[in-house]
């Protein structure tokens, strides 16, 4: 099943959802429906409120519960875990169950993303302007929209690469991302991030202009590379990685020599962003 993973926005609540290129269709996971509707206030709280919903809809032989799929999707731990979903249909259905103000603008809301998905599926120039707007509203800068847009085209290009080698969706493509990172930066993907004071937030939304740039560069030459010399499975597609981020860890410390000081930086977004209850994960490709 061809799935993209996304983060959709509902106000300032996320919703993890996948999107199945063959049933054309859109899976969201109920426990953030549940945490959305019912003002949960972590997702512990949403899990033990859709155990319980989940447990009485079974006795009344509720055919929607019995019929919902799972789906990995990425955990608060950043771990891909098997977890409760249900089409557009099926959430219409389980949305009656719960009693909440916000079924109706939630049930439109739902509406509106499946909409969005068949026009940016005729014109994809409109998956980039959501994005746009959606880091607009953030508070992110221009400069550093138009930056972290590219960044996710570039990086599009590089899966496709890793796609075509034959390399395998999940835990190789975080592996390949990790050696790409710790090669231009010196830091593996998690030191980076607990460098940076992160936990769940994604990394690239957290960079400077220069680490982005950086970034940026090492996934464009791993493609370029890879390109060249077609290599064929994870372990020659690893040793391309590497000499990928090789290229923009040299321009690294060449740019580093002459500034006197580490590109490598502790900024995050909170630090120069609107208040940080403001700042939600955006839609965007993996970090695997």
């Amino acid at each position: 099943m061809a799935e993209k993973e996304l983060i959709q926005l509902f106000g300032e609540q996320k919703v993890r959802t996948k999107w199945d290129d063959v049933k054309q269709k859109w899976f969201f996971s109920i426990v953030d429906v549940c945490g959305v509707l019912t003002d949960q206030p972590d997702e512990k709280h949403a899990r033990n409120y859709w155990k319980v919903l989940k447990h009485r809809l079974k006795k009344e032989g509720n055919e929607t519960v019995t019929n919902c799929n799972q789906l990995k999707l990425r955990a608060a731990d950043g771990k891909m875990r098997l977890t409760d979903v249900a089409d557009m249909e099926q959430m219409f259905r389980l949305i009656e169950s719960i009693p909440s103000k916000k079924a109706e603008p939630f049930k439109q809301w739902m509406a509106e993303v499946a909409a969005r998905r068949i026009d940016q599926m005729q014109d994809p120039e409109l998956n980039f302007e959501q994005a746009y707007a959606d880091y607009r509203r953030l508070g992110y800068s221009d400069k550093w929209i138009n930056q972290r847009i590219k960044s996710i085209e570039v990086r599009k290009e590089l899966t496709d690469e890793w796609d075509r080698a034959g390399v395998k969706e999940g835990q190789q493509y975080a592996s390949l991302t990790d050696i790409i990172t710790q090669a231009w930066s010196g830091k593996t993907t998690k030191q980076y991030k607990q460098y940076k004071g992160l936990k769940k937030e994604s990394l690239r939304d957290n960079m400077t202009n220069i680490e982005l740039a950086l970034n940026i560069l090492a996934e464009a030459s791993t493609t370029e590379i890879s390109k060249a010399q077609n290599p064929k499975g994870f372990k020659q597609s690893a040793a391309v990685a590497r000499k990928g981020g090789k290229i923009a860890g040299d321009a690294r410390k060449k740019l580093e020599a002459q500034t006197g000081r580490s590109i490598i930086s502790r900024e995050k977004a909170s630090d120069y962003l609107p208040p940080a209850d403001r700042i939600q994960e955006l839609p965007e490709e993996t970090e695997d």
